[in-house]
């Protein structure tokens, strides 16, 4: 208990200092007192020019970490793999594709991208679960099949940069990784969402503990097997989607986060699950203030600081893979 205690205790202290590291560096710098006045009296023109440009990408950043860690939490539980996460099996990468898919075709739909971005998911995820299945799941077939449905929609997605034989740029929100030019109406979109999404996985914590048994001993204990791999696979699809249409596509978050996260609180969902939505919050914040400051005036996605992290680590759960998962 004292260990989980602590570990709650220092990871909302780093969450906290990152924030306000966050916010009061870049190229606008100001003073957490200055901050604070600018904010109540609106006088203060850089205060503006952070509480306008600065505070959405941080409070973006906050929720998608969060609800990609939580999404990998889930889709864990689901799977019975340590393997399985949105960016990695092609959860994400299907949501980018179809959300950019239907805004092409219908571009005045363009607020319902969240809704466009989790058919999306759903329809990698249902990919992955159908195709990985052969008496059971293998953690090494689900990740071979995840990667080669995520390499599909993400050339399809990539595609779409191209008109012809001429490369066009195009910046949009299901395919960009970078965190700049984010605005409140993103702000309102992902924490509706995204708050619908954790709220959600917080209810699923007694299920996602008795997935971890067999499912003869779950059924024994009262629980429909198929109904709960369903709603929690649902959960865990919503989170990932809405975090690709705002945030864009960021792999590793939800298999890092999730096995650091055992290692410190246990396996139980009801702390695992808070302390997975903490500790992805800190991680994209710290991996996207690093990235804005690190080149200053140049910017790192931190979707790319991820890959670097998050490559080495799945080889790491890739030659562990034959233990047994949540031990």
């Amino acid at each position: 208990m004292n260990k989980i205690v602590l570990s709650f205790t220092g990871i909302v202290v780093l969450l906290l200092a990152v924030t306000v590291f966050s916010v009061t560096t870049g190229s606008i710098k100001v003073g957490g007192l200055e901050l604070i006045q600018g904010l109540f009296t609106g006088t203060n023109k850089n205060v503006e020019v952070i509480k306008d440009l600065r505070l959405p990408r941080i409070i973006v950043a906050l929720f998608v970490g969060a609800s990609l860690a939580v999404s990998g939490v889930l889709l864990q539980a689901v799977m019975r793999s340590s393997l399985a996460d949105a960016g990695v099996i092609g959860i994400s990468s299907g949501a980018g594709f179809i959300s950019v898919l239907f805004v092409t075709i219908f571009p005045t739909f363009f607020f319902w991208l969240p809704l466009f971005a989790f058919i999306g998911g759903a329809l990698a995820c249902f990919l992955v679960y159908s195709l990985s299945w052969k008496s059971g799941l293998s953690p090494i077939r689900i990740i071979l099949v995840g990667i080669a449905i995520n390499a599909t929609f993400t050339g399809l997605g990539q595609s779409f940069n191209y008109r012809g034989s001429y490369a066009v740029t195009t910046v949009n929100q299901a395919t960009t990784s970078i965190f700049t030019m984010k605005t409140w109406s993103d702000v309102q979109s992902i924490a509706i969402y995204g708050s619908i999404g954790l709220l959600l996985s917080l209810f699923l914590c007694s299920w996602c503990n008795l997935l971890s048994l067999q499912d003869k001993s779950a059924k024994n204990l009262g629980l429909n097997v198929s109904r709960a791999r369903l709603l929690i696979s649902a959960v865990a699809v919503l989170l990932a989607a809405v975090s690709t249409a705002i945030g864009g596509l960021i792999a590793f978050v939800g298999l890092l986060v999730p096995h650091i996260a055992r290692l410190l609180v246990g396996s139980d969902h009801r702390v695992l699950i808070p302390f997975s939505a903490l500790a992805g919050a800190l991680l994209i914040l710290t991996a996207d203030t690093l990235g804005r400051t690190l080149l200053a005036p140049a910017e790192i996605p931190a979707s790319i600081i991820m890959t670097v992290i998050g490559g080495p680590f799945l080889i790491f759960l890739l030659r562990k893979s034959d233990r047994v998962y949540g031990n």
